[in-house]
């Protein structure tokens, strides 16, 4: 959902209508998943209906907009709900949110312009959050107005106004907010990292943005003037950055420790890397939210707990952790048979597909040699690595790089990975030979999880068998996402996860292969600059009708699947989650691919 740090650049994604966009196109989660893939895999349980699919989508009404939240059935109020994740959170301040485990948190903290309305199916509506309803557009779609409810108000009992909201898009010029979506202030300033230029210090300094860029002609009223039409605004408004941030309570990089809660929940207690505790929000009206509850009294996050760890406190069900579950821990590999043969787990537990595909990335930078590469995509053992993880509930074999769900996918397999889902060394040997580069070191970084060092051992395996020689680099999972998102890393290879932030392949094939995105906290994971990939990525984002542009995004990714090489995919995600019987209220939620804590209560 879904991504180490980030900085995105997405243009021209045009249709004739919101409405439009989002009954022609797939609607699929922000970002990287971060972990470590999916759960287990027994053959007597698959993964759910896909709802990344676009007839699961809709753009919302003002009645749909309006709260409260419906009630979750037989919902309580009281008592405090757990949380083991295994990755320590990065970020806390919304502007820097990305990844899945992080965006699900903060929907317990963080309201934005619009967000995304989830019914007791899995259907997903387009709804206003803290506006009045998704979005009115003028100007062709290059301007768009919103209007905030009555009666919202920051965790002090302070209003929330038009200013606010402000304040939280023009703080993301500034130079230490690298890590977020940055779609609004790109289209509204600037492509890749030149927007920075139109307020390089963010408001700290007194400056705003003139009017006829964002204008809040008063404290109820947010217009939005971009560059170009973007029919998508009302879903580039749902990102957690797209949200008020009170001036006096900005303390810029401090803000990542204490965000000040527009939602049901405010930070309590914060120990970096340890644990954080979230506690009502008493300022926090009801009736102004179409998504979130505030069932719970509070909820206590702690970090480090591996997927073994978590599942085995699940299954037991006992104590405290009947009150637990994970955002993001998936069920653990070596315990599925266990999870699905227990009768008591099928009330309390989920299998459903993702909107992520992971990759194995290929550092371009060092490893120059396209014939190497391509060595390393056919030595990659797919299937193997995907079996590490847990096979049939952890995802589908991937073979290229665009997910099955997206508007305009066409299956292709042209390293065989269907064929040969342990690798193919002896076309591997091939090309190495053809590159005379027969026992090139190869430098494979990855994350110290269980599940990773499991997949450490089939890649490292399958790429010596290859004909490479394998310097292995375990690096702390709590600074992966920070250490491979370095432009200057000093890995060849590394696992990473992508999936599309809403309807098109506009927002992954532009953040992960676009030259000019490579810096520091970006996508570009391989680093791939190719001019004429960028030029390409220029004339797609000026079609105007997205269902057009849906194929030319799937040709392009395949042309720089077979040509330029910067990584290959080894399979679609899946989510198999299980949590304690004495919580109710837990469902999937579609768009980040996590749990979905807004309904959760305690039994």
């Amino acid at each position: 959902m879904k991504p180490t740090t980030r900085s995105r650049r997405s243009r021209g994604r045009l249709a004739s209508s919101a409405a439009a966009l989002a009954a022609g196109a797939l609607v699929l989660s922000a970002c990287s998943s971060g972990g470590g893939g999916g759960g287990g895999g027994g053959k007597s349980e698959g993964p759910g209906t896909d709802k990344n699919t676009s007839s699961n989508y809709s753009i919302g009404t003002k009645e749909d907009s309006a709260g409260p939240a419906p009630e979750v059935p037989g919902a309580k109020k009281g008592g405090t709900v757990g949380v083991l994740q295994r990755d320590a959170f990065v970020h806390l301040d919304p502007g820097q949110i990305y990844y899945s485990d992080m965006l699900a948190n903060q929907l317990l903290y963080n309201r934005t312009l619009t967000s995304y309305k989830v019914d007791e199916k899995g259907r997903v509506k387009v709804v206003g959050d803290l506006a009045t309803d998704a979005g009115t557009a003028s100007d062709g779609g290059k301007t768009w107005k919103f209007t905030l409810k009555d009666g919202l108000k920051f965790e002090d009992g302070s209003p929330i106004t038009a200013k606010d909201v402000r304040w939280g898009v023009e703080r993301l010029y500034a130079p230490f907010e690298t890590d977020g979506p940055l779609y609004v202030p790109q289209w509204l300033s600037g492509d890749g990292t030149d927007f920075r230029k139109a307020l390089p210090d963010g408001p700290y300094k007194g400056a705003h943005l003139p009017a006829s860029v964002l204008d809040t002609p008063d404290d109820k009223t947010i217009v939005f003037h971009f560059r170009q039409p973007h029919a998508d605004a009302p879903f580039a408004t749902a990102m957690p950055n797209i949200g008020p941030v009170k001036a006096e309570k900005d303390t810029q990089r401090k803000y990542d420790n204490a965000p000040f809660s527009s939602g049901p929940y405010k930070v309590g207690d914060y120990k970096v890397g340890k644990s954080l505790t979230l506690v009502r929000n008493e300022n926090w009206d009801p009736k102004t939210d179409p998504i979130r509850h505030q069932y719970a009294d509070r909820f206590e996050i702690s970090f480090g707990h591996q997927y073994a760890d978590s599942t085995r406190r699940f299954l037991a069900d006992q104590g405290a952790d009947k009150n637990t579950l994970s955002f993001t821990n998936a069920v653990a590999p070596e315990m599925t048979e266990k999870v699905l043969g227990q009768a008591d787990t099928k009330a309390r537990r989920f299998v459903e597909i993702q909107p992520y595909v992971d990759y194995i990335s290929f550092n371009t930078d060092r490893l120059k040699d396209v014939n190497v590469r391509k060595a390393l995509a056919y030595a990659m053992p797919n299937g193997q690595i995907l079996q590490q993880m847990g096979g049939a509930t952890a995802g589908v074999l991937a073979t290229n790089y665009l997910s099955p769900a997206m508007d305009g996918y066409k299956p292709t397999d042209p390293f065989g990975k269907k064929a040969k889902p342990a690798g193919d060394p002896d076309k591997a040997r091939e090309l190495l030979g053809q590159a005379g580069k027969e026992g090139q070191e190869i430098v494979y970084a990855y994350p110290n999880t269980d599940l990773q060092q499991k997949v450490s051992v089939v890649v490292t395996q399958a790429l010596e068998r290859a004909g490479f020689k394998v310097q292995k680099k375990e690096i702390d999972s709590n600074t992966w996402r920070t250490a491979i998102a370095e432009v200057k890393n000093k890995f060849d290879i590394y696992r990473t996860s992508w999936g599309a932030d809403w309807p098109v392949s506009s927002t992954v094939v532009p953040p992960l292969f676009d030259g000019r995105q490579i810096a520091d906290g970006a996508q570009n994971y391989g680093h791939l600059n190719d001019s004429a990939v960028n030029t390409e990525i220029d004339r797609i984002s000026a079609i105007p009708d997205v269902k057009k542009a849906a194929p030319e995004w799937q040709k392009l990714a395949d042309k720089i699947f077979t040509e330029d090489v910067p990584g290959v995919p080894t399979f679609y995600n899946t989510q198999f989650s299980l949590w304690g019987s004495n919580l109710g209220g837990v469902r999937y939620q579609p768009v980040y691919g996590t749990v979905d804590p807004t309904g959760v209560y305690v039994k």
